[in-house]
């Protein structure tokens, strides 16, 4: 087994963002500005938050925190929204999912400049992903990607995993990370198989794949019988169970087999936030 260490290559990018951000300062006397909105007290997302506020101090990227009441309403979130897209200062607005109930969460993403939509997810820039024919078709347009996609990419990059040609499934067909996964793994030629909770005999697809993506949400669900020696397997499941996190993956079940594996926590979690500050500034380098 081949740890493939996402804290590791997270930092390595957070020092060439940090390069990036000091040069716009000394350049142009302007400093890269997120945006987060935190609606209610879900502690999940409190913790998210503060990982992204210190991230963002970390590149010396200002940060702009907003927490609203749980009993906020959309037009509330709305409201706050529409300011932040007139602010000067601020290049990306991030609006932290899931919302409290009763919150319809693509009216309040829809209602992010797609110019500062740092989670890819307003339907401007998920258009322009799945209309890309390339991998460079996405680089040159500095389109903004949803953040864990994208780091899921910078990983398979940085672990030297072929992409071309070979078979990727992706277990989860969500807008936040199974969807525009499938575009850019298309982007970089590879066959894209999406399965779901509806799909039948998950194991032998599974089995069928020289990179496996799990976004499932279920712990510990995939083991050594999914899997084939030689594959790439991302873990993007982040689970707790009896007060600890772990992923989609068994990781004892497989870890004496020849394969790369991202650990949970220190794979994709790292990758994700350090994605959001890569976005920020393509948004700031975007608007200027």
């Amino acid at each position: 087994m081949e740890l493939i260490d996402g804290k590791k290559i997270s930092n390595k990018k957070r020092e060439e963002i940090r390069d990036k951000v000091d040069k716009i300062i000394r350049e142009t006397g302007k400093t890269p500005g997120l945006a987060t909105i935190l609606v209610g007290k879900n502690p999940a997302s409190q913790v998210y938050i503060k990982s992204k506020i210190k991230a963002c101090e970390n590149v010396k990227i200002k940060s702009f925190h907003h927490n609203l009441d749980e009993t906020s309403s959309k037009e509330d979130i709305i409201g706050l929204i529409k300011k932040l897209n007139k602010n000067p200062e601020i290049d990306g607005i991030l609006l932290q999912l899931p919302l409290t109930e009763n919150k319809d969460t693509q009216d309040c993403i829809n209602s992010i400049s797609p110019l500062k939509d740092v989670d890819g997810l307003h339907p401007f820039n998920a258009g322009l992903l799945n209309l890309s024919k390339s991998w460079d078709d996405v680089i040159k347009k500095n389109i903004l990607v949803s953040c864990t996609p994208l780091g899921v990419m910078h990983l398979l990059h940085k672990s030297n995993v072929e992409i071309e040609s070979k078979t990727a499934v992706i277990i989860g067909r969500s807008n936040l990370v199974g969807k525009p996964l499938s575009m850019l793994l298309l982007s970089k030629n590879a066959t894209v198989i999406i399965a779901h909770s509806k799909t039948k005999n998950l194991k032998e697809i599974c089995k069928s794949a020289d990179i496996l993506i799990t976004a499932m949400g279920k712990p510990n669900f995939i083991n050594r019988e999914f899997i084939k020696n030689g594959i790439a397997l991302i873990d993007v499941g982040i689970n707790r169970v009896s007060g600890k996190i772990c992923g989609d993956v068994n990781f004892e079940s497989v870890k004496d087999m020849n394969i790369k594996i991202t650990p949970v926590p220190g794979g994709v979690g790292p990758m994700t936030i350090t994605m959001l500050l890569e976005n920020t500034l393509k948004a700031f380098y975007n608007r200027k």
